[in-house]
């Protein structure tokens, strides 16, 4: 117990008297030994480094997951060094719900059909999205924390030894000047005393006492150099790794940006096919579904201006025509209009978005922004719907309107 408090006492010293050496150099009443210029600038580049790989690391961690709780969730794992849980992906779940919801409404139905074929989809990138987020974080963001972890509180440890060598050597240097100072001034005013009549005193020679204080503290401080110069080197070694470590963390970036090609190639060709196997459905079967502009001919001629195009969750179909751009003529020739009934159901209010001047007695002249009636007929061309205005009638581009309701 004895031994725990005189070192408690000593340790406690010891900080006092460097708490007291800083803040005289922090007040410019104190001289600072100052690190040479070489490891000033490791010192530089290694905080440098370290606060942009923080600052990369922790916003990756934002991107491949966005959720603040989950991170927490995986923080704590990580701290306890338990086994983060599996957990699905956003793409998986709404894969999930959209082949529950076809065994719901019925699987032979057009949407249930569909809901099956675009969920499968899902699913997959749902499947590519967690594989890339397992690669990146092994990696990627492992060898970031595990520099920020490991090597970086290393240094940091170390860094805070030599700050007190060379607080300490600051003290020493102090000393020594203190001690020869008075030295000079003792050797100047010797201290021969005869104080009392009947004892005459000759006291010690106060020189030879700072003489004797003057070499202690220069071997205190030949010590202290030793130290302070030993743990310098000891820190320039380890600041000088901060180049393996930018090669390092080169290769893992690499590794980052080839998972991230190898994801979005991933989801491009998953949408692609998703595309195609949409578009192959029988027009006839899902009439207001994605229409295929797979026909390089048809697909050349899309217009820009109904690229907006308007069935719901729907890209346009590309349309061609020789009188029009961007319409298709109907192939079966002039509709017979008047002989068609509106349907007790399937009708639709639409917008018109852009002018239309019809081409024969078959189509319906539009103006934007008016309110007509559509619907489909069986064997209607799918780029194509019955408009009803009042008592007129005709058929109108669909590209040309915006379904309602």
């Amino acid at each position: 117990m004895d031994f725990n408090l005189k070192k408690l006492t000593s340790d406690a010293g010891v900080f006092f008297t460097r708490a007291v050496q800083f803040t005289e150099e922090r007040l410019g009443s104190a001289e600072k030994t100052e690190l040479d210029a070489h490891l000033e600038n490791l010192i530089a580049r290694a905080d440098c480094t370290k606060n942009w790989t923080e600052k990369i690391f922790r916003q990756t961690e934002v991107l491949l997951q966005p959720n603040p709780s989950a991170r927490i969730e995986e923080f704590f794992y990580e701290k306890l060094d338990k086994k983060i849980p599996s957990r699905t992906t956003n793409g998986e779940l709404l894969g999930q719900y959209m082949l529950d919801a076809a065994k719901d409404f019925g699987p032979g139905t057009p949407y249930g059909s569909t809901l099956i074929t675009v969920g499968e989809y899902q699913s997959r990138l749902g499947g590519a999205e967690r594989e890339f987020l397992q690669t990146s974080a092994i990696n990627f963001l492992t060898p970031l924390r595990n520099f920020l972890e490991g090597d970086w509180r290393t240094i940091s440890k170390e860094r805070r030894l030599l700050e007190n060598r060379r607080l300490d050597l600051d003290i020493c240097k102090a000393r020594v000047k203190k001690a020869k100072q008075a030295e000079a001034k003792a050797a100047a005013e010797p201290d021969f005393q005869e104080t009392r009549p009947r004892n005459y005193v000759l006291s010690a020679s106060a020189s030879a006492l700072w003489s004797e204080e003057v070499d202690k503290a220069e071997q205190e401080l030949r010590v202290a150099q030793t130290e302070f110069d030993r743990q310098a080197e000891v820190t320039r070694l380890l600041l000088e790794g901060i180049s393996s470590t930018h090669v390092n963390h080169l290769r893992c970036l690499h590794e980052f940006v080839e998972a991230q090609a190898t994801y979005y190639a991933q989801c491009h060709q998953y949408m692609q096919d998703l595309q195609k196997e949409l578009s192959s459905a029988n027009s006839d079967t899902y009439p207001n579904s994605f229409a295929s502009n797979a026909n390089p001919s048809t697909s050349a001629t899309c217009p820009s201006p109904v690229s907006s195009a308007t069935l719901p969750g729907v890209s346009p179909p590309c349309l061609a025509s020789t009188s029009t751009p961007g319409i298709a003529r109907d192939p079966s020739g002039p509709l017979k209009i008047l002989d068609v009934q509106q349907p007790s159901t399937g009708h639709r209010k639409a917008k018109v978005l852009y002018d239309y001047d019809a081409h024969d007695t078959s189509e319906l002249s539009l103006l934007a922004d008016e309110l007509i009636t559509v619907y489909t007929v069986p064997g209607m061309d799918p780029d194509w719907l019955v408009g009803e205005r009042g008592n007129q009638k005709g058929k109108v581009p669909v590209t040309y309107l915006e379904l309602l309701s």
